[in-house]
């Protein structure tokens, strides 16, 4: 089975001095200007309730951290942050989410991860990269971690950005499907729940950039700004592409609607052409024995180059209105 603890460091003034084994971090604790940077991947119940023992994390912010499965949200419990961010990746045209969860004290930060979701390693490399940064603490950490997460929302709204490029091609080919229409609402589907994960990311960074929160330094909260620029930049595209797409699906709807018009428009041509022999048939398919023209010689030949002459008018003024 993979271990859950994906890393667990110790850092003073942004220099990472230690790999720290779980069970000792109470000592580590104790040490001034030093915090604790843990990562934990899908961890059981039993290694939570070991972190809520030693950082004496809120029994709330626990069960909603192995439970997962949380909406975006950011809750003070006392001196510790509990933050829930939604994460999104895309795997054959198709948007898996998952979830990172933070818990932010003044001298700690550990991120839970659960579902589909990138490891912060790399973070964690450049954030170690910059100790004059990351001397911070845990605030900065906190911003390196989400700045991750939003910028990992840009290549997906690329990947629904070209698919609704396909989908409009295929709607004005003039070739209609009913699994066009499929589509667009799946797409609809999908542009929806990164709706919801990226809509609350705006009240977050606006929480954290203010100066009620202590546990972020004040000389860290600008940094959030960026965060909260690009979740405004993202949550925009989203609701570009979703007015697109609806607008895709009416212009999908009408033209569908117009191609049967014009096929509605060839049958009631034709059945106008037809009717003119059917209707000349059946006047003669009564066998009345007293018919005046029956007797005549030119009765038959005159009969047929009127009834052929109307049908022939009649589809050349079809033609020319465009009804067939």
């Amino acid at each position: 089975m993979e271990n859950p603890v994906v890393n667990c460091a110790a850092y003073c003034a942004g220099v990472r001095v230690a790999h720290v084994d779980i069970d000792n971090i109470g000592a580590v604790l104790q040490e001034p200007d030093k915090f604790v940077w843990i990562g934990l991947h899908e961890p059981e119940k039993e290694l939570l309730a070991k972190m809520q023992k030693e950082f004496g994390l809120h029994d709330l912010a626990i069960e909603d951290a192995h439970r997962a499965h949380q909406r975006p949200k950011i809750e003070a419990y006392g001196d510790t942050l509990f933050i829930v961010l939604r994460t999104v990746q895309v795997h054959d045209k198709k948007i898996d989410l998952g979830e990172t969860h933070f818990f932010v004290g003044k001298n700690f930060i550990i991120t839970v991860r659960h579902g589909s979701s990138l490891a912060y390693t790399d973070v964690r490399t450049r954030c170690e990269s910059t100790p004059h940064l990351l001397q911070r603490g845990p605030g900065f950490a906190l911003y390196a971690v989400m700045d991750a997460i939003v910028d990992q929302y840009f290549p997906v709204i690329d990947a629904l950005g070209e698919e609704l490029e396909d989908l409009e091609e295929m709607i004005f080919d003039e070739k209609f499907r009913r699994e066009t229409t499929a589509q667009i609402y799946h797409l609809k589907h999908q542009l929806l729940d990164v709706k919801r994960s990226v809509s609350p990311l705006i009240d977050i960074c606006n929480r954290l950039m203010r100066f009620d929160l202590k546990v972020i330094e004040e000389e860290t909260r600008p940094y959030f700004r960026d965060v909260y620029d690009h979740a405004i930049r993202i949550n925009e595209m989203v609701d570009n592409s979703r007015d697109l797409l609806s607008t895709a699906l009416e212009a999908n709807l009408s033209l569908i609607s117009i191609s049967q018009n014009e096929v509605s428009k060839r049958f009631a041509g034709w059945a106008a052409i037809i009717g003119i022999p059917t209707m000349v048939a059946g006047i003669y398919g009564m066998n009345f024995k007293f018919m005046p023209e029956l007797n005549w010689a030119w009765g038959y030949p005159i009969i047929m180059m009127i009834t052929f002459g109307s049908s022939i008018g009649l589809y050349l003024h079809f033609k020319r209105s465009g009804w067939l």
